[in-house]
């Protein structure tokens, strides 16, 4: 399994279209894709504007067929007018065990 944490921040005034964004695009993902196992969206309790996204997947051709998909187009659209430039930062882990 390989996960996705990614680290974002949102212009204020395009917080309510990054969330509907981000939620069509969480909801999609989980939905649509197999490969995926997880996406989980969370917002900073002392900075609301911050983001964090955890996403897991199968392997790496879910994460490639993730990025091709027509919701994760949609998405960047709306990412490219929302989230401040240069504050994304995309971390790929290996998933060493989960607890539920």
């Amino acid at each position: 399994m390989i996960a996705l944490i990614v680290r974002l921040e949102v212009h204020a005034e395009r917080l309510d279209q990054f969330l509907a964004a981000i939620q069509e695009n969480a909801a999609r993902t989980f939905e649509d894709e197999p490969g995926c196992r997880y996406f989980d969206v969370t917002q900073d309790t002392s900075r609301p504007t911050h983001f964090m996204f955890y996403e897991l997947y199968d392997d790496e051709a879910a994460i490639e067929a993730h990025r091709q998909a027509p919701h994760f187009a949609k998405w960047r659209e709306a990412a490219d007018v929302c989230v401040v430039k240069g504050s994304q930062v995309n971390t790929f882990c290996r998933q060493l065990f989960h607890h539920a």
